[in-house]
């Protein structure tokens, strides 16, 4: 059966589709149809379908005033749950922190009470070492394994280092004799001369790169050590020379040795990333030996000087007793003052090498001002830096085939820039290509680390100009070299 349109709605009209109606006792009384009247007064029978349509919501029985509503009743439970549940979480914290307080309380004492028995441990075994050995000999363990003994202790030093010197402890100093000496660091080329230097200066004073043969000049650096003056002086490693500029290296490097009161011999210690697989693996017995240039160095050095031997880069090689044959057959080569390995990069066992060297400078009067730092003019370490620039952006034979020469050197009387102009010297038009770069852009990065570099040297502004200039065979003409500052046989 089809049912009839409302009177009202006009021919063709569409209704809304209805909606499922509510029970007869959840609902109330239905809506009259074909006209009749239901809700309020004057409405149409359009307006009746779409009241019909509308979703009707269930009432709510009344409540009275002094009762409360269902929905309040458990919001409040719901409350007072989540405040009971935070409180038990409170309580659980207090006492998570009391037990790590007292658990934290027990490792202090702990390891106060593991300190105090390595430092009497250590005085035990220090005291045993100074006692004579039987037959009235006086001397202490060999030079290889007090040196074994520093493997590891380098954190200590440092820690030590950083600690604020005792009151006691200085006037304890000004009441030594004072002690002055030239100090030379010898050895190959790249085994961290320069990086000793700086760590134990605490300043980066040297150049250093990962090229070989970054220092061509002895630079020398004044360390202040107790008692002690100490002239470092920075050489240039020693090597089997190509040109006339290697060989006025090797020559400066001799030299510096020759008039050192005390030298320290450097080398660094093998790197297993570079070693054979079976050496790796330790297969043939042990596998670090001493490096046949460090054999030829060591006959060379002359026998005036006592000499410290320093194992350097030791951080490479985890399992530290590895080093030990290696310091041993050294020790065999040798008689010397002592053996100290040691991270310059890391600044572990600088100090331990200042001590040493420190015992074995002559008592003099000092010679350089507490705060002085190098005998070297500013515009020496200006042409320096500019050259560490283009050891860095530069790769191979450009590092090796530029110098810098500074041709204009301005102090300002005030508080102005310092002007700087310099002249990079290569060998062939190609170089000079590489160090412009496309747009000038290398020359202007080059120039501005070096600028940088240099205030913070000097302490004020600086103007810094580059050119860069052919002069070819720069390296085999000593006249040039005379000219570029080379080949003048200084060592301070």
């Amino acid at each position: 059966m089809v049912k009839g349109r409302p009177p009202s709605a006009p021919q063709g009209a569409r209704t809304r589709p209805q909606a499922p109606k509510p029970s007869p006792a959840a609902a109330g009384p239905r809506p009259a149809r074909n006209g009749g009247r239901a809700g309020r007064p004057g409405a149409s029978s359009g307006e009746d379908s779409r009241t019909g349509d509308a979703a009707i919501p269930r009432a709510r029985p009344p409540r009275r005033k002094d009762e409360a509503h269902p929905d309040d009743r458990s919001r409040g439970a719901s409350k007072r749950g989540s405040a009971e549940r935070a409180a038990r979480r409170a309580a659980a914290d207090r006492g998570g922190a009391e037990r790590a307080a007292k658990a934290g309380d027990a490792e202090r004492e702990a390891r106060k009470n593991r300190g105090a028995a390595a430092r009497s441990s250590s005085a035990a075994r220090g005291k045993a070492g100074r006692e004579p050995r039987p037959g009235g000999e006086a001397k202490g363990r060999p030079l290889h394994e007090r040196a074994a003994g520093a493997l590891g202790g380098g954190q200590q030093q440092r820690r030590k280092r950083a600690e604020p010197r005792r009151v006691e402890e200085a006037d304890a100093s000004l009441d030594l004799p004072r002690r002055s000496g030239r100090v030379a660091l010898v050895g190959r080329p790249n085994v961290g001369k320069s990086t000793l230097l700086n760590a134990a200066l605490g300043h980066p004073l040297a150049i250093v790169s990962p090229t070989p043969q970054t220092t061509r000049d002895a630079i020398l650096g004044v360390v202040h050590h107790g008692p002690a003056e100490i002239a470092l002086l920075d050489t240039p490693g020693l090597h089997r020379p190509r040109t006339e500029l290697g060989r006025v290296m090797n020559q400066a490097a001799r030299e510096a040795a020759r008039s050192a009161d005390v030298i320290v011999f450097v080398t660094e210690a093998p790197d297993p990333a570079r070693l054979p697989r079976r050496a790796k693996e330790g297969e043939d017995g042990p596998p670090f030996a001493p490096h046949p240039g460090d054999l030829a160095l060591l006959a060379d050095l002359g026998s005036e000087a006592p000499v410290v031997f320093v194992l350097n880069k030791v951080d490479r090689v985890r399992d530290k007793a590895r080093l030990l044959p290696l310091l041993d057959a050294f020790g065999q080569i040798r008689d010397f003052a002592a053996i100290v390995p040691i991270s310059a990069l890391r600044e572990d066992g600088v100090q331990r090498v200042l001590d040493e060297v420190a015992k074995l400078c002559p008592e003099r009067a000092w010679g350089f001002a507490p705060d002085e730092l190098t005998d070297r003019p500013t515009r020496f370490f200006a042409a320096e830096y500019v050259r560490e620039q283009i050891l860095r952006a530069t790769k191979a034979e450009v590092p090796h085939a530029s110098a810098v020469q500074i041709e204009r050197y301005v102090e300002p009387t005030g508080d102005g820039a310092l002007h700087i102009d310099a002249t990079i010297h290569v060998e062939r038009p190609g170089q000079k290509k590489i160090l412009i770069g496309a747009a000038a852009e290398q020359l202007k990065r080059i120039g501005t680390e070096a600028r940088l570099r240099i205030e913070e040297l000097v302490g004020r502004q600086v103007n810094l100009k580059l050119w860069v200039r052919v002069t070819p065979e720069w390296r085999e003409s000593l006249q040039t070299l005379e000219e570029l500052g080379y080949n003048k046989g200084e060592t301070s």
